[in-house]
């Protein structure tokens, strides 16, 4: 079976949690769950620095503000992190060529980094940090369910990273509307106040 649907959830998991890709493919392919992962990533070194990394976001990932500036610094390396990642699963497996793989992984990354990062700046608007929490325990749990279902069952799999991507795009249109249209509500509200403090008669 061609690799193509791993690459893609991967690709999808990566625009999320990077680290948390590369850290669970090297695992199963270190314990020998799965064939499909290169050696490369089984390395140990791999592994610790991938699993200090994703600490590290696990804590920045659940701090208001905290998480948008982390997330603005990752918008270049979760898209290349899904391509490199991609290529080296087609290069193990043979099935697809390294370029179109690579591209695959890339650009569904970009999207689901994109729409995580939007998502998140639309979260920070609210001034409590419960949201914040409670989304990235999400998707943390998503990522980690999403690759391990992958590696038993990768197009099952593809379908689901497909959808939640299609679900977040559109919510994510969802949420810029309706906060375009609350600081276009208090705009109005600030101009209002602002002419009737000139209108009022002076004592």
């Amino acid at each position: 079976m061609s690799v193509l649907p791993l690459v893609f959830t991967s690709g999808w998991a990566s625009g999320i949690n990077a680290y948390a890709v590369v850290l669970l493919l090297g695992v199963f392919g270190a314990t020998g769950l799965t064939d499909e992962v290169p050696e490369s990533l089984q390395r140990t070194d791999v592994l610790v620095v991938a699993g200090v990394l994703f600490l590290c976001e696990a804590v920045a990932d659940k701090i208001p503000l905290v998480d948008s500036l982390w997330d603005s610094v990752h918008t270049v390396i979760r898209p290349v992190s899904g391509t490199v990642v991609g290529a080296l699963l087609a290069g193990q497996s043979g099935s697809l060529s390294d370029i179109t793989a690579g591209a695959v992984g890339g650009s569904t990354a970009l999207v689901s980094h994109l729409v995580k990062a939007g998502t998140r700046m639309a979260i920070n608007s609210s001034p409590e940090p419960v949201s914040n929490v409670l989304m990235s325990i999400a998707e943390d749990l998503g990522v980690a369910g999403l690759i391990t279902f992958a590696i038993f069952n990768p197009v099952a799999a593809a379908v689901i990273a497909g959808v939640l991507l299609l679900l977040g795009v559109a919510l994510l249109i969802f949420l810029a509307h309706r906060i375009r249209r609350f600081l276009r509500r208090r705009a109005q509200r600030r101009e209002e106040k602002r002419l009737a403090g000139r209108l009022r008669p002076p004592d």
